[in-house]
């Protein structure tokens, strides 16, 4: 029992009684399942902090089985993600993913960095939202243990004549070893460059590219196939 004080990302809502919510908050120790008391009030202090995708400081009461948020301060609430429906579609889907992949009492902290990051991408830049998704899913599977063999070909380790993607093998073969595997996706020295930029890049960074479309294909079609396969899931938008 006692208060706890943490940053977190609102990843779910829902109503409870007439006035009440239970929200589950993304927070660098991992998800917390919290009630809020009065927060569908129209002068409750916890209105804003607790909307869907809002970022904040929560001071939270923990009791022997529950938690209930008692104050909240607004650091960032994404508004250009609730004016545009598209986008709001794409955060969806992040979050159902972050929703899917994300446990209480775990250490989340650069998955809430990472989910953050590509909230705002989304929300403030004008890149191109299949590459900020594409790349926002090869990293996470990399936060989670699933990082692919980028150096060299997995099956001959090779460097030279870099060609496929492997999903069963997990990485790169080379032209002569990708030929022989049926779950190979053929790549170009582009798409290649940009996975690696996207696994091995500083996180503030990850988006600090761009594609020409047919990479861009390439890409999106690669990770997602990843994610799907390491997942055991298929996620559509």
């Amino acid at each position: 029992m006692g208060i706890i004080k943490t940053k977190g990302i609102v990843i779910s809502e829902n109503n409870l009684g007439d006035f009440d919510k239970m929200v589950t908050l993304l927070t660098p120790s991992g998800k917390i399942g919290c009630s809020a008391r009065g927060a569908r009030r129209n002068q409750s202090q916890l209105m804003a902090g607790t909307q869907y995708l809002c970022f904040g400081e929560y001071m939270i009461f923990k009791s022997s089985n529950s938690y209930k948020i008692n104050s909240c301060e607004t650091i960032e609430v994404f508004y250009n993600l609730r004016i545009d429906l598209d986008k709001l579609n794409y955060a969806a889907h992040i979050t159902k993913i972050i929703q899917d992949t994300t446990y209480e009492n775990q250490s989340t902290y650069k998955i809430l960095q990472l989910f953050l990051n590509t909230l705002y991408a989304i929300s403030e830049t004008n890149k191109n939202i299949d590459l900020i998704l594409s790349a926002f899913k090869m990293r996470l599977m990399c936060l989670l243990g699933f990082m692919p063999n980028i150096r060299n070909c997995v099956n001959c380790s090779t460097e030279d004549s870099i060609q496929f993607f492997s999903l069963k093998d997990n990485g790169f073969k080379c032209s002569s070893c990708g030929k022989l595997d049926t779950s190979c996706i053929s790549l170009s020295p582009t798409t290649i460059d940009a996975l690696r930029y996207i696994i091995m890049c500083d996180s503030k960074k990850l988006f600090s590219f761009n594609l020409p479309d047919d990479s861009l294909t390439e890409l999106k079609l690669v990770c997602n196939l990843y994610l799907n396969e390491k997942l055991e899931k298929e996620y559509k938008i």
